[in-house]
């Protein structure tokens, strides 16, 4: 199995890849630094390919996806993210277009590129990996990551429809918080507090059993869900007060 992981060299898709790694399928991580697989013992995979881009440029996520893609393409994931609280885009407000190049406009560039690659198979499959935030729906004082995320799932689901005829699957994973180094460093080294907060390795089984599955959507946990589902049904008075 021939898998490309944009954002493969963090976090949940570098765990995704340790995963991957085990079944002996051939990867190739993307990500703006691939130096920072050097000494991670995934470095050591036989056959392993490291492509260094920003999925906000069009054309370098085009070159190396065609690139690995010449060998066959089975498996795109998109688990590359940006994120910016209500804080930092107060501070400087063009800390907003990373967030939407990276996660909206990074996204379309890398499933274009993906769809072009599986079209001449007649299969394969897409994933992006989310955030529960994106089930949110529009409300005062809304954050910016909400929508980009909620963009990142309608996106996936229009490729949806436009693939299946073609043969090729796309799934979106929604996960609720996620015990990473990223969302650590976010929260002042710990992410003790998160509210259900899952492990690398639970979220990494939900997901690879999601991906097998082929599942149009994979939402997790159910508590946070129900969560937001309450939330989604208050009155915009209320939402306004809610916490980022």
């Amino acid at each position: 199995m021939r898998i490309m992981i944009i954002g493969g060299t963090s976090g949940i898709g570098l765990a995704l890849a340790g995963h991957y790694a085990q079944q002996g399928a051939e990867l190739a991580l993307c990500g703006r630094d691939p130096s920072r697989l050097d000494g991670h013992p995934i470095a050591a995979q036989a056959g392993l390919l490291r492509y260094g881009f920003d999925i906000g440029d069009r054309q370098a996520v085009f070159d190396a996806v065609g690139d690995f893609a010449q060998g066959g393409l089975d498996l795109l994931i998109v688990t590359a993210g940006q994120y910016a609280d209500a804080a930092a885009l107060a501070q400087d407000r063009m800390r907003s277009l990373p967030v939407v190049r990276t996660n909206v406009s990074g996204l379309c560039h890398a499933f274009d590129a993906g769809a072009q690659a599986m079209l001449h198979s007649g299969c394969g499959q897409m994933v992006v990996v989310a955030s529960i935030a994106g089930l949110l729906h529009e409300y005062p004082n809304g954050s910016l990551y909400s929508a980009s995320k909620r963009a990142a799932i309608a996106i996936s689901d229009s490729y949806r429809k436009a693939l299946a005829p073609h043969g090729i699957d796309v799934t979106a994973v929604v996960p609720g918080y996620v015990d990473t180094q990223k969302l650590r460093d976010l929260n002042g080294g710990s992410a003790q507090r998160k509210p259900f907060l899952q492990t690398e390795e639970e979220a990494v089984r939900r997901i690879t059993r999601a991906i097998a599955g082929r599942q149009a959507r994979c939402i997790f946990p159910w508590q946070l869900h129900a969560m937001v589902r309450v939330f989604n049904l208050l009155p915009k008075g209320v939402q306004r007060y809610r916490k980022k």
